[in-house]
């Protein structure tokens, strides 16, 4: 049976509204779902509470969702409502790490809008182009396959080849890899995709032949015929469009930081500090340059 009161001590909420908050949505888009007390919590609140979950939660369902975070919601109104008649926001320890979450918050929020928010389709299409046009197509086949144990059976099966027989109807019938049924069919594949003494008998067969020898590896012997070449094909946007809209996203990124860095220079005093933040940085440009990517922070749920 679910249990409720579990869920309210691993629910994490990343920060909770003040009661009594302006809030955008009117009382019947925003309606109230419980009270602590005179305290309100509203709709749009369980919907941060919600998002703000621990990630072993993330995949509950809907309605469990909406208790665990209604439950810990609850439980930070119960506490926060004594703290503040203990005063301890008023201590120095409690400002100081207001004054940090309200920057990252700050922070988030100009990334969203600003970063994320300002992505546009055509953006990523050119981004896109851009990455492809870089890339140096690499040589393909399409190959099968017949495996067997011994190097006996595959020479008796290269002699049926020369004597006509059907490679696939051989491979279904005495192949002892998986994909027999499907003649042994093993698609396209660049080089590095397979040991090295499969790929370097598969490269160096014409297109329509097959092995004269028996291709020894360590899962056995192979009798491989090539079936196609080409030209690798590049990946269709939609297949990789989250990835560029990431590299979009880390330079508009750093195009804000550079911009801001120069407006506000950057002073660290502590030598090792400095020296590390450095040495980080520098490595951050390199992989920019390189086209390596390491994206821009996550906005969302961040503890």
């Amino acid at each position: 049976m679910f249990k409720y009161s579990k869920l309210a001590t691993v629910a994490l909420v990343a920060i909770v509204a003040a009661g009594g908050s302006v809030r955008a949505q009117d009382a019947a888009a925003d309606p109230v779902v419980a009270k602590v007390g005179a305290v309100e919590i509203h709709e749009s609140e369980l919907k941060l509470g919600m998002a703000g979950l621990d990630p072993q939660l993330a995949n509950l369902p809907d309605d469990q969702k909406r208790v665990a975070a209604l439950s810990s919601i609850i439980d930070v109104k119960l506490l926060a409502a004594d703290a503040d008649k203990e005063g301890l926001q008023d201590t120095a320890d409690f400002k100081q790490r207001l004054a940090y979450l309200t920057d990252r918050e700050l922070h988030n929020a100009y990334f969203k809008k600003h970063v994320v928010d300002a992505v546009t389709p055509e953006e990523v299409k050119a981004r896109y182009e851009k990455e492809i046009a870089a890339i140096e197509p690499q040589d393909e086949i399409r190959a099968r396959h017949i495996l067997v144990k011994t190097e006996e059976e595959a020479k008796a099966i290269i002699k049926d080849l020369d004597a006509g027989k059907d490679f696939v109807e051989i491979a279904k019938e005495k192949s002892t890899d998986p994909n027999k049924s499907e003649g042994g069919d093993l698609g396209y594949f660049a080089k590095g995709r397979m040991v090295p003494e499969f790929e370097a008998a598969a490269f160096a067969l014409e297109k329509g032949a097959y092995s004269k020898e028996p291709v020894k590896t360590q899962f056995g012997y192979h009798v491989i015929k090539v079936e196609d070449k080409r030209k690798q094909q590049p990946p269709a946007l939609d297949q990789v469009e989250q990835q560029v809209r990431q590299l979009v996203m880390r330079d508009k990124y750093l195009e804000l930081l550079e911009k801001a860095k120069a407006a506000a220079p950057v002073d660290i005093q502590d030598p090792a500090l400095k020296t590390a933040y450095d040495a980080v940085n520098k490595q951050n440009a390199e992989d920019a340059e390189d086209g390596g990517e390491e994206a821009a922070p996550a906005t969302e749920g961040q503890q």
